[in-house]
């Protein structure tokens, strides 16, 4: 019971690294080159922040929070991105109706959008992908 505390507790602090690293790349694009009032333009924004953010979280899940043994990274990367990828349509429908929609700020939403996705990346990560250690 205590690892699973102390799992919980490493998955919070990569969540916030990676959370930092999507951020600051969503911030990055549309403080300089994106601008978020486009529906399109929100959504590149919110993709390669996505991808920046995917990446890093992959290999800090794997060594730092689950400590996967598994020699099939391969297998495990592709379950770990298959997972992001309907947690990222989750993100961007989400974005999608307070931003555009419901004409929220975007970096607000991008906030709250970020708590949700966190929660749901932690559940499909322990269930689906690291569950062989």
């Amino acid at each position: 019971m205590k690892e699973r505390y102390q799992e919980i507790v490493r998955y919070l602090i990569v969540g916030v690294l990676t959370t930092i690293v999507s951020l600051s790349v969503y911030y990055g694009c549309v403080l300089t080159i994106l601008d978020p009032e486009q529906a399109f333009q929100l959504q590149v924004a919110n993709v390669v922040s996505w991808i920046a953010a995917v990446t890093f979280a992959y290999i800090a899940n794997r060594i730092f929070v689950f400590r996967s043994k598994s020699r099939d990274w391969f297998r495990e990367a592709r379950a770990f991105v298959c997972a992001r990828v309907a947690t990222l349509l989750m993100d961007m429908a989400i974005m999608f109706a307070l931003v555009t929609i419901c004409h929220y700020n975007d970096k607000i939403a991008k906030l709250v959008v970020q708590v949700v996705v966190t929660a749901a990346n932690y559940i499909l990560s322990r269930v689906l992908v690291f569950r062989n250690r």
